[in-house]
C-alpha cells in the first residue's frame, strides 16, 4: 500500500488539498502551512539535496509592529530540519485520533490517520502528534518525528481526516548543510595551529587550604586564544563571517575564550588528574565547575574539570537572548556564536592535553615543578542540561576524545522550549511581539532550521556511528531525569533512538510511567559491563511523568524538579567515571531501576 501511495503522490504537486484547506485560519503565517514543504524551496544544482530553501521577503511571521522576520539566513539552507515539527491544520481530527507521545508505536498502525514516509526507502517513520495546547481555538496539529529524519531525503506526509485529506512533501537538509560550517571552522583552525598548543593566558591561580575547600586544591582561571570566525568583536549579536565559497572564514582576529579549571585535592605527581571538559547549563558560566556534584566527582575520581562559556547561550548573553524573542531576525546570531563556542571548547581540550599547553605552566604543577595532569590518559567530556544538549553536537565533531557523558540531555529545541519551565519568561516576550499561537509554532519550526547548527539535533546521526569526515566514532552515556521540569525526557528519547543508545532496564519501577510501551524503540542492555552508548533513567521519586502535550510540568502537581538529581547521586558519578575512563557501562543499580 505504501509503495502504491508513493507512486501516486510523488507525481502530484507538493500540496494536495481542496483549495484553501491548508491555509485556513487567521494566522498571519497561515500561508506557510502546511510546514515544512518543498513549496518553499527552489532547484539548486550546487547543493547536495538539489534544493535550496527560498522564503520570499515579507513571507515569514511579522511582529505586532508589522516587521517580518528577515529570511536571508534561512535561505542558505538546502532543506529543513531533521527534527522539524510538521505543522498542519487538520479539521476533523481530534486528540484521541492521533498517536500521542505516550503511545508512539501507534503511529505505525495500519490505519493511522497520519503517515510520515521516507521516499527513499518507502518505509514509514515513527512520530507522535499533538494539538497545540497553547491555542484556545483552532490549534495546529504538530507532528514530531520520534527519530531524526534522514539527511538529504524527501519525506511525504499524508494526513487523512473526515473533512480533508492532505498530502505534501519536504526535503531534509544534507549533512553538509547541517554540519559543514562548523567542520570548516574546525579544520581551518586546527590547520593553522599545526602541532602547537593554542596560546593561553593564566589570569588567576587560587590555592585553597583543606579548611577552605576539602575537595578542590587549586582553581586556575584564564583565557585561550581562538581564531574568530565571527564578525566584529565576536560579542552578542555578531554573526558568522562568510568567505567567497559561502562557508565561514577566519577574520584574522583572536577571541579570548574564558576558562575555569579545578584541580582536585586528590591530584599529585604520582597520581595526576584525569582530564575532562565540562559543559555548563542554560545561560550559565564556566564557574559551574564549582557545583558540589562536580567537585565530588573531581575529588572522588581524580578529575580536573575545565569549562569555557557556551557563547551564544551563556550568562553574558541573557540581554541579547531576551531581545531575540521580540525580533526574531536577531536569532541567527545565537547558533552562529554557538558554533564558535564549539571551536572554543575544542581549543581548550587541545591546550589541556598538548605538551606545550597547560602542562608547561606552573599553574598546573606542584611546588616541586612536577606536572599534575594525566595527559597520557586523554581527554573526556561531561556536561549537564545545556551542556548535555550542546555536548552532543560538540562530541560529534571532537577529534581529541571519543567518550562523553551527556547529563539530562535531549535534542531539538523546537520540542524542548514549551515543555520547559525555563522558557516561561521568554514565552511572555514572544506573546507580546508574535501573539498568534499558530505563528508561534511556525516560529519554533523556523528556529530549529538554524538551531540545528548549534545543538545535537543537527549532528546526532553522526554522533556514535557514521562519523563526520576526519572525526572518530564516539560513545556516549546519557543520564536522564524522570519527570524533568527543564529538559523534556521525551526529547531525550528521540536522541537515544537516533544514536542507537541501549537502555538500562528496568528503567522504572512499576506504576511510574504513563507510556503504553515505556521507552518505545530503545533496545535493552542485556549484559554488563556494556561497551556501547547507553541511556539510563534516574528517578528521584519526587516528580510524576510530565504532561503528554507541549506544556511544561509547572505547578505543585508535578512535584519537585528532579533536573539536578542524576548528577548528584554517588552511583551515577561512579557509572560516569567508569565509563569515561574505561568505556564500560556498569550496572550501579543492582539490576533494578536507578536509584
Amino acid at each position: 500500500m505504501i509503495r502504491r501511495l508513493l507512486v501516486l503522490l510523488l507525481a502530484v504537486p507538493a500540496v494536495v488539498a481542496p483549495s484553501g484547506a491548508a491555509t485556513a485560519g487567521t494566522s498571519p503565517a497561515a500561508g506557510l502551512l502546511p510546514f515544512p514543504s518543498d513549496r518553499f524551496t527552489v532547484p539548486d544544482r550546487s547543493s547536495p539535496t538539489g534544493r535550496r530553501v527560498h522564503f520570499a521577503a515579507g513571507e515569514l511571521p511579522v511582529t505586532v509592529a508589522g516587521v517580518p522576520i528577515d529570511p536571508a539566513e534561512w535561505n542558505r539552507q538546502d532543506g529543513f530540519s531533521p527534527g522539524t515539527p510538521i505543522l498542519v491544520n487538520a479539521p476533523g481530527l481530534a486528540p484521541g485520533d492521533v498517536a500521542p507521545v505516550t503511545d508512539i508505536g501507534r503511529s505505525l498502525a495500519p490505519h493511522s490517520p497520519i503517515l510520515l514516509i521516507d521516499t527513499r526507502t518507502g518505509r514509514r517513520t515513527p512520530y507522535w502528534a499533538e494539538f497545540d495546547a497553547h491555542a484556545a481555538a483552532n490549534p495546529l496539529l504538530i507532528i514530531r518525528p520520534a527519530v531524526a529524519l534522514r539527511e538529504a531525503t524527501r519525506y511525504l506526509v499524508v494526513v487523512r481526516s473526515p473533512l480533508v485529506h492532505l498530502a505534501w512533501s519536504f526535503t531534509v537538509a544534507s549533512e553538509r548543510g547541517l554540519t559543514g560550517r562548523v567542520l570548516r571552522m574546525r579544520d581551518d583552525a586546527f590547520a593553522r595551529l599545526g602541532h602547537r598548543a593554542p596560546g593561553f593566558t593564566v589570569t588567576r591561580v587560587t590555592d585553597f587550604t583543606p579548611e577552605q575547600d576539602a575537595r578542590i586544591a587549586r582553581q586556575v582561571r584564564g583565557t585561550v586564544a581562538v581564531p574568530s570566525y565571527l564578525t566584529g568583536a565576536g560579542d552578542a549579536g555578531s554573526r558568522l563571517h562568510y568567505g567567497p565559497d559561502g562557508l565561514p572564514a577566519a577574520t584574522g582576529q583572536l577571541l579570548q575564550a574564558d576558562f575555569v579549571c579545578d584541580l582536585p585535592r586528590s591530584a599529585s605527581a604520582a597520581r595526576p588528574a584525569h582530564l575532562s571538559l565540562y559543559g555548563h547549563g542554560l545561560l550559565g558560566s564556566p564557574t559551574e565547575v564549582d557545583a558540589g556534584n562536580v567537585k565530588d566527582m573531581a575529588q572522588t575520581y581524580d578529575f580536573m574539570f575545565c569549562a569555557t562559556s557556551w557563547i551564544g547561550l551563556a550568562a553574558a548573553d541573557v540581554p541579547y537572548v531576551a531581545s531575540v524573542w521580540s525580533d526574531l531576525s536577531r536569532f541567527p546570531s545565537v547558533p552562529d556564536r554557538l558554533q564558535q563556542s564549539f571551536l572554543n571548547f575544542l581549543y581548550l581540550a587541545r591546550v589541556m592535553t598538548a605538551p606545550d599547553g597547560f602542562a608547561s605552566s606552573p599553574a598546573f604543577r606542584d611546588a616541586d615543578g612536577r606536572v599534575l595532569l594525566d595527559r597520557a590518559g586523554g581527554m573526556h567530556y561531561d556536561g549537564n542540561s545545556q551542556g548535555g544538549i550542546n555536548g552532543g553536537a560538540l562530541t560529534a565533531i571532537a577529534q581529541d576524545w571519543t567518550r562523553s557523558v551527556l547529563g539530562v540531555p535531549a535534542m531539538n529545541y523546537s520540542t524542548l522550549l514549551q515543555r520547559s519551565v525555563d522558557f516561561a519568561p521568554f514565552q511572555q516576550l514572544l506573546d507580546k511581539s508574535y501573539p498568534n499561537k499558530n505563528d508561534q509554532q511556525v516560529i519554533f519550526a523556523l528556529l530549529q532550521m538554524l538551531w540545528d547548527r548549534g545543538e545535537a539535533n543537527g549532528y546526532a546521526q553522526h554522533l556514535t556511528s557514521d562519523p563526520l569526515p576526519g572525526t572518530p566514532a564516539h560513545q556516549v552515556l546519557m543520564h536522564v531525569a524522570f519527570g524533568d521540569h527543564q529538559v523534556s525526557p521525551a526529547a531525550a528519547q528521540v536522541e537515544a533512538r537516533t544514536i542507537g543508545a541501549r537502555i538500562h532496564r528496568p528503567a522504572l519501577a512499576p506504576g511510574w510511567s504513563d507510556e503504553v510501551a515505556p521507552y518505545w524503540g530503545l533496545r535493552p542492555i542485556t549484559r554488563y559491563p556494556y561497551r556501547g552508548s547507553a541511556f539510563v533513567v534516574w528517578n528521584s521519586g519526587l516528580a510524576p511523568a510530565p504532561p503528554p502535550t507541549n506544556l511544561a510540568p509547572a505547578g505543585p502537581q508535578y512535584g519537585t524538579d528532579p533536573h539536578e538529581f542524576p548528577r548528584a547521586q554517588p552511583e551515577a558519578q561512579q557509572q560516569k567515571a567508569t565509563f569515561l575512563l574505561t568505556g564500560k557501562v556498569i550496572d550501579v543499580c543492582a539490576g533494578g531501576p536507578c536509584p
